[in-house]
């Protein structure tokens, strides 16, 4: 559950503009995470979120590109080293990875539960991912070019 809830703040993270804990916690809510301020204000600092400064003079949090991505270091070593390329197309997404990590690379996104996933196929250096919808594929697309950059 925390791991899951973790993942869906990244998620939100990267889909809105979230200023305070209180808009955090208002979308958790409408979400149907039961959650305290409490709750987010730790879960905010596992993450180690940062706060940037928006192009409207204000600051949202935000992924902090020295972290590790939701703690998952297998996760990290495999995009760090293995992905070479990621694109989308309708509600797929294509990585392509060096031969013979693609499983290793679909294992560890598969690890981190992300909602909009509705699974993977994995062969020796491709990966297919089946989105919901265009919108996940270009969100999942960004997060995992964000994590190829962030190393």
């Amino acid at each position: 559950m925390k791991t899951e809830r973790q993942n869906r703040i990244l998620e939100l993270v990267a889909e809105h503009e979230i200023e305070t804990q209180e808009e955090m916690l208002a979308l958790l809510r409408a979400d149907g995470y039961a959650v305290t301020q409490a709750t987010v204000s730790r879960d905010l600092k596992e993450l180690m979120l940062t706060k940037t400064l928006t192009a409207r003079g204000t600051y949202r949090y935000s992924v902090n590109p020295t972290r590790t991505h939701t703690g998952n270091a297998r996760l990290n070593n495999a995009m760090v080293d293995s992905i070479i390329h990621v694109d989308y197309s309708m509600n797929n997404v294509v990585i392509k990875t060096f031969p013979g990590l693609a499983q290793a690379v679909a294992s560890a996104i598969d690890a981190m539960n992300m909602h909009q996933v509705l699974g993977s196929v994995a062969g020796d250096d491709t990966i297919i991912i089946v989105t919901r919808d265009e919108e996940s594929s270009v969100a999942i697309s960004e997060t995992v070019r964000e994590l190829i950059k962030a190393f």
